[in-house]
């Protein structure tokens, strides 16, 4: 199995306390140990996002995904980057083909293109967005992954397609990496998003219970089929909410420090929510025994990939270390 981990960039509140002057030092800290080789860490993450989940104020907020994709680029030397997952309709697919094959470069190809529909109605409405239905934003989903696919293999993109139009749009450079970035499809819609996954992605990144995503296999594998793609060139990823302790105790002691660190913020209906969201189907809370076993459960489903959000990141750094040294072990 392979790891990844999220860096704290303010999304969901977890650089609350830091001065926004401080933030670049927390977070660039966070990815030079991941950057250090011996971390165990394969890749760091961001989240594409503008506004904080929930809302709770207009004094809060998350750092932009693609300018800190290539801050990493620029500040980073081994570990890959990536986005989980860049929202398709926030960017002009040429354009967006444009940056990332730019940050590929300064990276030295490291870098991975996680690429969704959206959801986040408040932050589409707030920027002039509008909120199209699911068929609009999937709709643009498969034609700008068209683009890019396009752009990165030979440079251009013509596309005449029903939401985006480009006309010999060139991209040069392309990316370092032979093949383009690698593309990850997220979300698991089952008769739009699996089969762009099953035509342009290297890896997916679904979540559920070990049920849903043994499903959400089998309906990929369908498409596979009948698209004539080989199944098992597809890596299958998640993310899990991360919280580990040594001992039932000191996992007890990490939420408790959450929860005094952000109520003052959320207050207590939505941190109500969010220490649920900590224990939801794609969480993972205990210690490290318990974590090898819920992840072993996974990887005997086909999940071989997996990313970490640990909130308490940064502020306290001894959970990523205590998952790195007991469990990756354990896994790999």
């Amino acid at each position: 199995m392979r790891f990844g981990m999220f860096v704290p960039q303010g999304w969901r509140h977890d650089l609350v306390g830091i001065e926004p002057a401080d933030h670049w030092d927390a977070m660039h800290s966070l990815a030079a140990y991941a950057d250090s080789p011996d971390s165990g860490w394969e890749s760091i993450w961001v989240y594409d996002h503008f506004h904080t989940v929930p809302v709770v104020s207009r004094s809060e907020g998350a750092h932009e995904a693609w300018a800190l994709m290539a801050a990493y680029a620029a500040s980073t030397s081994r570990v890959r980057i990536g986005q989980m997952c860049t929202c398709m309709s926030y960017r002009n697919p040429a354009y967006l083909a444009k940056v990332a094959a730019t940050v590929d470069v300064i990276s030295g190809g490291r870098l991975e293109m996680g690429i969704g529909g959206g959801w986040y109605e408040h932050e589409w409405r707030a920027y002039g967005y509008g909120f199209p239905p699911v068929a609009e934003r999937l709709g643009r989903l498969r034609e700008g992954v068209e683009i890019m696919r396009q752009a990165w293999t030979t440079g251009s993109a013509t596309l005449d397609g029903r939401y985006y139009q480009v006309d010999g749009a060139i991209v040069q450079p392309r990316p370092l990496q032979a093949d383009g970035v690698p593309m990850w499809v997220a979300g698991g819609g089952e008769q739009v998003t699996l089969k762009i996954a099953a035509t342009y992605a290297s890896y997916t990144n679904f979540t559920g219970t070990p049920d849903e995503f043994a499903h959400k296999s089998d309906v990929l594998r369908g498409h596979c089929e009948k698209l004539g793609r080989d199944f098992d060139e597809i890596t299958r990823s998640s993310n899990f909410n991360t919280v580990i302790g040594s001992d039932a105790a000191d996992v007890a002691a990490r939420l408790d420090r959450l929860e005094a660190r952000l109520s003052p913020y959320l207050g207590p209906e939505k941190m109500a929510r969010y220490l649920a969201d900590l224990h939801a189907p794609n969480a993972l809370v205990g210690t490290p025994s318990e974590v090898v076993a819920k992840l072993a459960e996974r990887r005997g489903l086909g999940l071989s990939y997996a990313i970490h959000y640990f909130p308490e990141a940064a502020y306290d750094r001894s959970g990523l270390e205590l998952f790195a040294s007991e469990v990756m072990p354990a896994l790999r």
